[in-house]
């Protein structure tokens, strides 16, 4: 039953559109479920995967979009998520979010690693693959920080909350890039080099907006920019 509910779940996944999936579930109801499985619950084992799913569409449509396999790297993700909800330690105090998304990153790279027959050490500027306009994709292109992908998600999922902070506290031109990469305006989120060529500016520079508007959020709003998706 459970298989047949994740495959559902994985067949919406598979269009990159996250919103058709389960919303994630408060910090408290969570953290029950991961309890009740340690004692053999599986159908809370199931509802923990099954409401994390978000979260690897959320990975692979933010980091991978220029991927010529997103169908297989949800698959690879949803991996990932299964095996952070196996071995995830709820008594540590750690956000699962910050952990799974760390897990569905490691699956999808050692994805690209096996297919690819590495031998050697990897260097962090070899090319995975090459995307449709002929752009290589490096590993230096999909590595992210666990942290700024849960922050990601959590603006995403509560966009109107993050919108009303975004323009209390950006200048224009971080409320502007933020907008775009995160779909504030009610359109589908751009990718950095999508936004870069939409306001004629680099690639790079998108990246340092992007970075400093969200460390500017988060020093701002402490605690209350990583609870978003406990309210």
């Amino acid at each position: 039953m459970l298989l047949g509910i994740i495959q559902s779940d994985l067949g919406r996944a598979r269009n990159l559109d996250g919103t058709e999936l389960p919303p994630p579930l408060p910090a408290k109801e969570e953290r029950e479920l991961f309890f009740k499985m340690k004692d053999g619950d599986k159908s809370a084992r199931g509802k923990l995967i099954e409401h994390n799913l978000r979260l690897v569409s959320h990975i692979v449509r933010k980091y991978y979009a220029s991927s010529q396999s997103p169908d297989e790297l949800i698959s690879v993700g949803s991996l990932g998520l299964i095996k952070a909800v196996d071995t995830f330690h709820p008594e540590n105090g750690a956000r699962f979010a910050t952990y799974a998304a760390k897990c569905v990153q490691n699956e999808i790279l050692m994805y690209f690693r096996s297919r690819k027959k590495l031998q050697n050490e990897v260097s962090i500027n070899d090319t995975i693959e090459v995307d449709r306009d002929g752009n290589p994709l490096t590993y230096l292109d999909v590595i992210h920080t666990d942290d700024t992908i849960a922050e990601d998600l959590d603006l995403k999922i509560h966009s109107e909350r993050a919108k009303e902070y975004i323009l209390n506290r950006l200048d224009p031109r971080e409320r502007t890039i933020l907008i775009l990469r995160y779909g504030l305006s009610g359109k589908p989120p751009l990718t950095q080099k999508e936004t870069a060529k939409l306001l004629f500016i680099s690639r790079s520079y998108v990246s340092r907006i992007e970075k400093k508007a969200l460390e500017t959020l988060r020093d701002s709003f402490g605690d209350d920019v990583h609870s978003f998706s406990d309210t």
